[in-house]
């Protein structure tokens, strides 16, 4: 039998080994979740794993970010990094399950319990394996992933790639349309840039009877988000997905006032550089000159958020042909780019990065999506998590 087969199989087993203690684990964060930048106790957690198992680590990253090292044979020969993030989402859980969230109005919906217990049963896996292989796996636990400007960002200007930057960085996401046991991944642009838009119409409020003395806001403002929607429709090139979305209208009137402003909040997502730029660009315009058209004035700000995230096409192949090995051909499937934005995309301008999704979906149920307040995954899904991330960290290193 092949050394990888055997490395291979010796993986899975612990998987199963430990895969009730890692639960444990999911469980303990899912019922103690915190929002963004308050991670503490989910750090202090993790740390008392850590401890526990005697690694080196730094704390207080970028927040309440974690990195540290599992070293192999010949740690300084090479370092990839694994990434999983801390931080839960301003939701009241509605599910049944015995370990929900005891902290009211804030969930564990988007799956970073999972990520957070499955980057731990990794690491547990690789220092039980730290003989079969060359170099090191750096892990990275990053707050404050669903609030902008995010952790990532925060823990590279704490300086968390100072002293070495790891020849690949790798990460997974929760995927509730994908069954257990599936996994995938896109080639390339993988999800896309956002910024974020505020648009303040300005004009003359009045009494709703004499709408000859006013400037109307609200019409205004109604006409510049059916203009806007020309920047997909009429100005991108239709091979550069684009997305634009208003979802906040704030109009404070009455029934008989109209109100002397109104507040528009939305976002742009793409996956060009230039054609970001250009969109900005074209936002303002329009949002200007149509309000102008009433008479009204429009004042645009554009906080300009994540770029996209970026999957090294020939690093994204070898992970597509790994986990071809680790769940089968059949269980592997190449994704299209979606219009979700993520921090790591910070992370994937350091080094040659893939993003991968794990499927969660428990089987013959309905689906229940991220950012939901019935949100759960299927706990096998666990197993494959750690055990394909401990693969991967293994066969990158050995591969060097």
């Amino acid at each position: 039998m092949k050394k990888g087969s055997l490395i291979k199989d010796k993986i899975k087993q612990l998987s199963e080994d430990y895969f009730n203690e890692i639960v444990e684990y999911r469980r303990h964060l899912h019922k103690y979740p915190e929002l963004s930048k308050k991670e503490k106790q989910t750090a202090a957690f993790i740390c008392s794993k850590l401890d526990e198992w005697g690694l080196e680590y730094k704390k207080n990253v970028g927040g309440y970010g974690i990195f540290g090292f599992v070293n192999g044979k010949n740690p300084q020969k090479r370092t990839i990094a694994l990434r999983a993030d801390m931080d839960a989402l301003p939701i009241m859980e509605e599910t049944s399950l015995s370990f929900k969230s005891v902290n009211s109005g804030v969930m564990h919906a988007c799956g970073h319990d999972f990520h957070m217990a499955s980057l731990l049963g990794a690491i547990k896996i690789l220092i039980k394996m730290k003989n079969n292989f060359e170099g090191r796996v750096m892990f990275i636990f990053q707050p404050s992933e669903e609030e902008y400007p995010g952790g990532a960002i925060s823990m590279l200007k704490d300086g968390i790639f100072d002293e070495m930057i790891p020849s690949n960085i790798f990460a997974f996401h929760s995927t509730p349309e994908m069954e257990s046991g599936y996994i995938g991944m896109a080639k390339g642009k993988a999800m896309a840039s956002t910024d974020e838009i505020y648009i303040d119409i300005i004009g003359k409020g009045g009494h709703g009877a004499t709408p000859e003395l006013n400037i109307d806001p609200i019409l205004a403002a109604s006409h510049v988000v059916v203009a806007l929607q020309s920047i997909v429709s009429r100005n991108a090139t239709p091979t550069t997905p684009t997305t634009f979305s208003i979802g906040k209208f704030i109009a404070n009137g009455r029934t008989n006032i109209i109100p002397d402003s109104v507040h528009l909040e939305g976002i742009i997502r793409t996956f060009d550089e230039n054609w970001r730029k250009e969109c900005h660009k074209l936002i303002k315009k329009i949002a200007t000159k149509t309000a102008e058209t009433f008479g009204a004035k429009a004042k645009v700000f554009i906080d300009s958020g994540y770029p996209f995230v970026y999957n090294d096409i020939v690093l994204t192949h070898m992970v597509m042909d790994l986990a071809e090995s680790y769940f089968g051909k059949s269980k592997v499937l190449s994704l299209i780019p979606r219009m979700t934005a993520e921090d790591f995309s910070y992370f994937s301008q350091q080094a040659p990065s893939c993003y991968f999704r794990i499927g969660t979906k428990k089987k013959s149920e309905p689906i229940t999506n991220i950012h939901t307040s019935t949100f759960d995954i299927d706990e096998e899904s666990i197993k494959n998590a750690m055990g394909f991330s401990a693969y991967l960290a293994i066969y990158s290193l050995n591969q060097s």
